[in-house]
């Protein structure tokens, strides 16, 4: 079965937004063995690139772009979004279908908007998801703080069909 490593969401807004993403730092090194162990077995890498107007991810600002560490290279495919969904409107289903892909192994930021949405969608449309339940993250909101945000949506996936739960370093591709 043919699979993808879809990095959703993580660019420099992160970051540069305030507060930082939960624990950034450590989640993007996760993020950056994960692309490591992809590309050394030839997986196709998927970016998610969120744009939105106004803000810190504004399209070509400081903080649209995907940091250096985990930028995207040659042969890897970057999908512009400018809401959650990066299904919605853009390129990515065909994409999929194009390349045969039929399993989706995810990771990034914003763990209940973007990444939730994008999980959901995927698992709902017939993919195996496996995700990287220590490689996606948030900010603290105002109702609730990253950590528990995280904590909430893993147990939540575990009991959506379709979706498996690893760590990063237990990820195979």
């Amino acid at each position: 079965m043919r699979a993808a490593l879809m990095v959703i969401d993580f660019q420099n807004a992160v970051f540069t937004e305030s507060p930082a993403g939960y624990q950034a730092d450590v989640v993007m090194e996760r993020i950056r063995k994960l692309i490591a162990k992809a590309r050394a077995s030839g997986t196709q890498i998927i970016y998610i690139q969120h744009d939105e107007a106004g803000t810190e991810w504004a399209l070509n600002g400081k903080g649209w772009a995907f940091p250096e560490a985990i930028a995207p290279q040659a042969g890897d495919f970057v999908s512009p979004k400018n809401q959650c969904d990066g299904f919605f409107n853009t390129g990515l289903k065909a994409f999929l279908n194009e390349q045969g892909i039929q399993r989706l192994v995810i990771c990034g930021f914003a763990t209940e908007f973007c990444v939730d949405t994008n999980v959901r969608h995927a698992a709902s449309s017939g993919y195996p998801v496996t995700l990287a339940m220590d490689a996606h993250t948030t900010r603290d909101r105002a109702h609730l703080n990253a950590a528990s945000i995280i904590e909430h949506h893993n147990a939540t996936w575990r009991n959506f069909g379709g979706i498996q739960l690893l760590n990063s370093e237990e990820i195979v591709f």
